[in-house]
Protein backbone atom coordinates (compact mmCIF):
# COMPACT_ATOMS: atom_id res chain seq x y z
CA UNK A 1 0.00 0.00 0.00
CA UNK A 2 1.34 3.42 -0.97
CA UNK A 3 0.64 5.87 1.83
CA UNK A 4 -0.82 9.15 0.64
CA UNK A 5 1.72 11.82 1.69
CA UNK A 6 -1.08 13.94 3.10
CA UNK A 7 -1.22 11.67 6.17
CA UNK A 8 2.52 11.58 6.82
CA UNK A 9 3.75 13.22 10.05
CA UNK A 10 4.23 16.94 9.54
CA UNK A 11 2.55 16.95 6.14
CA UNK A 12 1.22 20.21 4.75
CA UNK A 13 -2.57 20.69 4.72
CA UNK A 14 -4.49 19.67 1.63
CA UNK A 15 -5.56 22.40 -0.75
CA UNK A 16 -9.33 22.54 -1.26
CA UNK A 17 -11.16 20.98 -2.97
CA UNK A 18 -9.88 17.61 -1.81
CA UNK A 19 -8.64 15.76 -4.94
CA UNK A 20 -9.62 12.39 -3.44
CA UNK A 21 -13.30 13.26 -3.58
CA UNK A 22 -14.40 12.33 -7.10
CA UNK A 23 -17.61 13.57 -8.73
CA UNK A 24 -18.52 10.98 -11.38
CA UNK A 25 -22.07 12.20 -12.01
CA UNK A 26 -23.61 15.65 -11.61
CA UNK A 27 -25.99 14.18 -9.03
CA UNK A 28 -23.05 13.85 -6.60
CA UNK A 29 -21.97 17.51 -6.88
CA UNK A 30 -24.36 18.72 -4.20
CA UNK A 31 -22.95 16.25 -1.65
CA UNK A 32 -19.25 17.08 -2.15
CA UNK A 33 -18.23 20.08 -0.06
CA UNK A 34 -15.49 22.16 -1.73
CA UNK A 35 -14.04 23.14 1.66
CA UNK A 36 -13.96 19.79 3.45
CA UNK A 37 -11.12 17.27 3.44
CA UNK A 38 -10.77 13.63 4.42
CA UNK A 39 -9.34 13.34 7.94
CA UNK A 40 -7.62 10.34 9.51
CA UNK A 41 -8.97 10.27 13.06
CA UNK A 42 -7.64 6.92 14.37
CA UNK A 43 -4.96 4.38 13.53
CA UNK A 44 -2.90 1.54 14.93
CA UNK A 45 -5.57 -1.10 14.36
CA UNK A 46 -5.56 -4.38 12.44
CA UNK A 47 -8.99 -4.40 10.77
CA UNK A 48 -11.63 -1.85 11.70
CA UNK A 49 -15.36 -2.37 11.25
CA UNK A 50 -18.78 -1.55 12.63
CA UNK A 51 -18.76 2.26 13.13
CA UNK A 52 -21.72 3.55 15.14
CA UNK A 53 -22.35 7.14 16.24
CA UNK A 54 -23.54 8.16 19.70
CA UNK A 55 -24.71 11.75 19.31
CA UNK A 56 -25.81 11.98 22.94
CA UNK A 57 -22.20 11.42 23.99
CA UNK A 58 -20.50 12.90 20.91
CA UNK A 59 -18.44 9.80 20.26
CA UNK A 60 -17.94 7.05 17.71
CA UNK A 61 -17.60 3.38 18.59
CA UNK A 62 -15.94 0.96 16.20
CA UNK A 63 -14.63 -2.60 16.16
CA UNK A 64 -11.01 -3.70 15.74
CA UNK A 65 -11.79 -7.33 15.01
CA UNK A 66 -8.43 -9.17 15.09
CA UNK A 67 -7.48 -7.35 18.30
CA UNK A 68 -10.77 -8.54 19.85
CA UNK A 69 -11.73 -5.07 21.02
CA UNK A 70 -14.01 -2.10 20.47
CA UNK A 71 -12.63 1.43 20.56
CA UNK A 72 -14.14 4.83 21.29
CA UNK A 73 -13.26 8.08 19.49
CA UNK A 74 -14.36 11.32 21.16
CA UNK A 75 -15.38 14.18 18.87
CA UNK A 76 -14.53 16.94 21.33
CA UNK A 77 -10.94 15.87 22.08
CA UNK A 78 -10.04 13.39 19.33
CA UNK A 79 -9.02 10.92 22.05
CA UNK A 80 -9.19 7.20 21.27
CA UNK A 81 -9.76 4.83 24.18
CA UNK A 82 -10.70 1.23 24.86
CA UNK A 83 -14.44 0.65 25.06
CA UNK A 84 -14.62 -3.15 25.39
CA UNK A 85 -12.08 -5.96 25.50
CA UNK A 86 -12.57 -8.76 24.92
CA UNK A 87 -15.36 -7.94 22.50
CA UNK A 88 -15.97 -11.52 21.35
CA UNK A 89 -14.54 -10.42 17.98
CA UNK A 90 -17.25 -7.79 17.49
CA UNK A 91 -17.98 -6.80 13.89
CA UNK A 92 -21.04 -4.74 12.92
CA UNK A 93 -22.74 -2.36 15.34
CA UNK A 94 -25.81 -0.14 15.37
CA UNK A 95 -28.26 1.41 17.85
CA UNK A 96 -31.85 0.43 18.39
CA UNK A 97 -34.67 2.99 18.51
CA UNK A 98 -34.15 3.33 22.26
CA UNK A 99 -30.49 4.23 21.74
CA UNK A 100 -29.02 0.95 22.97
CA UNK A 101 -25.97 -0.58 21.31
CA UNK A 102 -26.57 -3.67 19.15
CA UNK A 103 -23.43 -5.70 18.34
CA UNK A 104 -22.59 -8.63 16.07
CA UNK A 105 -20.17 -10.93 17.92
CA UNK A 106 -18.37 -13.28 15.54
CA UNK A 107 -16.39 -15.03 18.27
CA UNK A 108 -19.43 -15.99 20.35
CA UNK A 109 -21.60 -16.29 17.22
CA UNK A 110 -24.39 -14.22 18.73
CA UNK A 111 -26.16 -10.87 18.44
CA UNK A 112 -26.24 -8.86 21.68
CA UNK A 113 -27.63 -5.65 23.11
CA UNK A 114 -25.82 -3.47 25.64
CA UNK A 115 -28.30 -2.17 28.19
CA UNK A 116 -28.21 1.30 29.73
CA UNK A 117 -26.46 -0.10 32.81
CA UNK A 118 -23.80 -1.85 30.70
CA UNK A 119 -25.17 -5.35 31.08
CA UNK A 120 -25.43 -7.60 28.02
CA UNK A 121 -28.63 -9.16 26.68
CA UNK A 122 -28.35 -11.94 24.10
CA UNK A 123 -30.79 -11.33 21.25
CA UNK A 124 -29.88 -14.26 19.01
CA UNK A 125 -27.41 -17.14 19.11
CA UNK A 126 -29.37 -20.09 17.72
CA UNK A 127 -31.96 -20.85 15.07
CA UNK A 128 -33.90 -24.13 14.91
CA UNK A 129 -31.71 -25.39 17.76
CA UNK A 130 -28.44 -24.82 15.87
CA UNK A 131 -25.75 -22.22 16.49
CA UNK A 132 -25.57 -19.22 14.21
CA UNK A 133 -22.50 -19.05 11.98
CA UNK A 134 -21.58 -15.57 13.25
CA UNK A 135 -23.59 -12.32 12.89
CA UNK A 136 -21.79 -9.86 10.63
CA UNK A 137 -23.82 -6.66 10.22
CA UNK A 138 -27.09 -5.31 11.61
CA UNK A 139 -29.76 -2.63 11.10
CA UNK A 140 -32.87 -1.69 13.07
CA UNK A 141 -36.14 -0.76 11.37
CA UNK A 142 -38.46 1.97 12.70
CA UNK A 143 -40.88 -0.66 14.05
CA UNK A 144 -38.07 -1.93 16.31
CA UNK A 145 -37.40 -5.10 14.33
CA UNK A 146 -33.74 -6.08 14.04
CA UNK A 147 -32.31 -7.44 10.80
CA UNK A 148 -28.85 -9.02 10.71
CA UNK A 149 -26.63 -10.96 8.34
CA UNK A 150 -25.05 -14.23 9.48
CA UNK A 151 -22.22 -15.26 7.15
CA UNK A 152 -19.60 -17.29 9.01
CA UNK A 153 -16.73 -14.82 8.67
CA UNK A 154 -15.57 -15.62 12.19
CA UNK A 155 -15.54 -19.40 11.79
CA UNK A 156 -13.52 -19.57 8.58
CA UNK A 157 -10.27 -19.11 10.52
CA UNK A 158 -8.80 -17.97 13.82
CA UNK A 159 -7.94 -14.38 12.84
CA UNK A 160 -11.48 -12.98 13.08
CA UNK A 161 -12.89 -15.51 15.54
CA UNK A 162 -12.61 -19.24 16.11
CA UNK A 163 -12.42 -21.78 13.32
CA UNK A 164 -15.43 -24.09 13.32
CA UNK A 165 -17.89 -25.88 11.07
CA UNK A 166 -21.08 -24.10 10.08
CA UNK A 167 -24.28 -25.57 11.50
CA UNK A 168 -26.61 -23.38 9.44
CA UNK A 169 -26.68 -21.83 5.94
CA UNK A 170 -25.59 -18.20 5.56
CA UNK A 171 -28.66 -15.97 5.80
CA UNK A 172 -30.23 -12.68 6.83
CA UNK A 173 -32.53 -12.97 9.84
CA UNK A 174 -35.27 -10.78 11.32
CA UNK A 175 -36.01 -10.48 15.05
CA UNK A 176 -39.59 -9.54 15.88
CA UNK A 177 -39.70 -6.49 18.18
CA UNK A 178 -42.56 -7.85 20.29
CA UNK A 179 -42.03 -11.59 20.59
CA UNK A 180 -38.27 -11.78 19.95
CA UNK A 181 -38.95 -14.58 17.45
CA UNK A 182 -36.29 -15.07 14.79
CA UNK A 183 -37.29 -15.71 11.17
CA UNK A 184 -35.34 -16.10 7.94
CA UNK A 185 -35.47 -12.94 5.80
CA UNK A 186 -32.96 -13.78 3.03
CA UNK A 187 -31.82 -17.28 2.12
CA UNK A 188 -30.84 -16.91 -1.55
CA UNK A 189 -27.34 -15.44 -1.10
CA UNK A 190 -24.00 -17.21 -0.81
CA UNK A 191 -22.57 -14.87 1.84
CA UNK A 192 -24.83 -11.97 2.90
CA UNK A 193 -22.91 -9.07 4.41
CA UNK A 194 -23.79 -5.36 4.78
CA UNK A 195 -27.42 -4.27 4.75
CA UNK A 196 -29.43 -1.05 4.85
CA UNK A 197 -33.02 0.09 4.40
CA UNK A 198 -34.13 2.77 1.96
CA UNK A 199 -35.39 5.97 3.63
CA UNK A 200 -39.05 4.88 3.31
CA UNK A 201 -38.13 1.34 4.44
CA UNK A 202 -39.84 -0.13 1.38
CA UNK A 203 -36.57 -1.68 0.18
CA UNK A 204 -33.71 -3.53 1.85
CA UNK A 205 -30.25 -3.50 0.24
CA UNK A 206 -28.04 -6.50 1.00
CA UNK A 207 -24.42 -7.09 0.00
CA UNK A 208 -23.37 -10.58 -1.12
CA UNK A 209 -19.63 -11.37 -0.81
CA UNK A 210 -19.00 -14.92 -2.04
CA UNK A 211 -15.79 -16.20 -3.58
CA UNK A 212 -16.88 -15.08 -7.06
CA UNK A 213 -18.57 -11.82 -8.09
CA UNK A 214 -19.46 -9.70 -5.09
CA UNK A 215 -22.72 -7.83 -5.63
CA UNK A 216 -25.45 -5.78 -3.99
CA UNK A 217 -29.08 -6.85 -4.27
CA UNK A 218 -32.30 -5.07 -3.35
CA UNK A 219 -35.48 -6.60 -1.94
CA UNK A 220 -39.00 -5.23 -1.59
CA UNK A 221 -40.36 -5.07 1.97
CA UNK A 222 -43.92 -6.46 2.14
CA UNK A 223 -46.53 -7.79 4.60
CA UNK A 224 -46.48 -4.75 6.88
CA UNK A 225 -42.70 -4.71 6.84
CA UNK A 226 -42.16 -8.26 8.06
CA UNK A 227 -41.14 -10.05 4.86
CA UNK A 228 -39.00 -9.55 1.76
CA UNK A 229 -39.71 -10.41 -1.86
CA UNK A 230 -38.43 -9.74 -5.38
CA UNK A 231 -34.69 -9.93 -4.72
CA UNK A 232 -32.79 -8.55 -7.71
CA UNK A 233 -29.35 -7.22 -8.64
CA UNK A 234 -28.78 -3.58 -7.68
CA UNK A 235 -25.17 -3.33 -8.88
CA UNK A 236 -22.12 -5.39 -9.77
CA UNK A 237 -19.00 -3.22 -9.72
CA UNK A 238 -16.42 -5.99 -9.93
CA UNK A 239 -13.45 -6.04 -9.59
CA UNK A 240 -14.45 -3.50 -6.93
CA UNK A 241 -17.05 -4.48 -4.37
CA UNK A 242 -19.01 -3.23 -1.36
CA UNK A 243 -18.91 -4.42 2.24
CA UNK A 244 -20.76 -2.33 4.84
CA UNK A 245 -23.37 0.11 3.49
CA UNK A 246 -25.50 3.04 4.68
CA UNK A 247 -28.22 5.13 3.02
CA UNK A 248 -28.70 8.90 3.05
CA UNK A 249 -32.04 10.72 3.22
CA UNK A 250 -32.11 11.06 -0.58
CA UNK A 251 -31.83 7.29 -0.98
CA UNK A 252 -28.21 7.13 -2.15
CA UNK A 253 -26.19 4.11 -1.08
CA UNK A 254 -22.78 4.87 0.55
CA UNK A 255 -20.62 1.77 0.39
CA UNK A 256 -17.40 0.82 2.12
CA UNK A 257 -15.53 -0.22 -1.03
CA UNK A 258 -12.59 -2.43 -1.94
CA UNK A 259 -11.02 -2.07 -5.35
CA UNK A 260 -7.25 -2.20 -4.90
CA UNK A 261 -4.72 0.59 -4.78
CA UNK A 262 -6.16 3.81 -6.14
CA UNK A 263 -9.72 2.46 -5.94
CA UNK A 264 -10.25 1.73 -2.22
CA UNK A 265 -12.51 3.95 -0.14
CA UNK A 266 -16.21 4.74 -0.45
CA UNK A 267 -18.40 4.39 -3.54
CA UNK A 268 -21.74 6.20 -3.73
CA UNK A 269 -24.59 4.82 -5.82
CA UNK A 270 -27.81 6.64 -6.74
CA UNK A 271 -31.18 4.91 -6.15
CA UNK A 272 -31.15 3.75 -9.78
CA UNK A 273 -27.86 1.87 -9.24
CA UNK A 274 -25.59 4.39 -11.00
CA UNK A 275 -22.15 5.09 -9.51
CA UNK A 276 -22.14 8.84 -8.91
CA UNK A 277 -19.18 9.55 -6.62
CA UNK A 278 -16.07 8.22 -4.93
CA UNK A 279 -14.09 9.00 -1.78
CA UNK A 280 -10.63 7.54 -2.24
CA UNK A 281 -8.64 6.26 0.75
CA UNK A 282 -5.19 4.66 1.01
CA UNK A 283 -6.77 1.56 2.60
CA UNK A 284 -9.60 -0.83 1.92
CA UNK A 285 -12.79 0.52 3.52
CA UNK A 286 -15.00 -2.06 5.23
CA UNK A 287 -17.87 0.04 6.58
CA UNK A 288 -19.31 3.51 7.05
CA UNK A 289 -21.82 5.43 9.14
CA UNK A 290 -23.12 8.99 9.38
CA UNK A 291 -22.69 11.02 12.55
CA UNK A 292 -21.91 14.41 13.98
CA UNK A 293 -24.40 16.96 15.28
CA UNK A 294 -26.21 17.10 11.91
CA UNK A 295 -25.62 13.46 10.80
CA UNK A 296 -23.61 14.91 7.91
CA UNK A 297 -20.18 13.58 8.87
CA UNK A 298 -19.25 10.32 7.19
CA UNK A 299 -17.11 7.96 9.28
CA UNK A 300 -15.16 5.28 7.40
CA UNK A 301 -13.57 2.22 9.02
CA UNK A 302 -10.72 1.30 6.72
CA UNK A 303 -8.41 -1.56 7.65
CA UNK A 304 -5.85 -0.10 10.07
CA UNK A 305 -7.44 3.36 10.34
CA UNK A 306 -10.65 5.33 10.69
CA UNK A 307 -11.36 8.37 8.50
CA UNK A 308 -13.99 11.11 8.55
CA UNK A 309 -15.38 13.56 6.01
CA UNK A 310 -18.08 16.22 6.18
CA UNK A 311 -20.55 15.89 3.30
CA UNK A 312 -23.75 17.70 2.29
CA UNK A 313 -25.77 14.55 2.93
CA UNK A 314 -27.48 13.17 6.01
CA UNK A 315 -27.74 9.53 6.98
CA UNK A 316 -31.07 7.93 7.77
CA UNK A 317 -31.71 6.53 11.24
CA UNK A 318 -31.41 2.86 12.11
CA UNK A 319 -28.04 2.08 10.57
Amino acid sequence: MTLDPRWAPGAAPIRYPDPNIKVLDKRFEKYALPMAAIERIAGGCRFTEGPVWFGDGRYLLFSDIPNDRMLKWEEETGAVSLFRKPSNYANGNTRDRQGRLITCEMGSRRLVRTEYDGSITVLAERFDGKRLTGPNDVVVKSDGSIWFSDNGAGIRGNYLGYKAEAELPYRVYRIDPNSGAITVAVDDMERPNGLAFSPDEKRLYVVDTPGGDKTVHVYDVVDDGTRLTGGRLFFNAMPGYADGIRVDTDGNLWCGFSGGEGEDGVAVFAPDGSLIGRILLPERCANVCFGGAKRNRLFMTASQSVYALYVEAQGVAGG
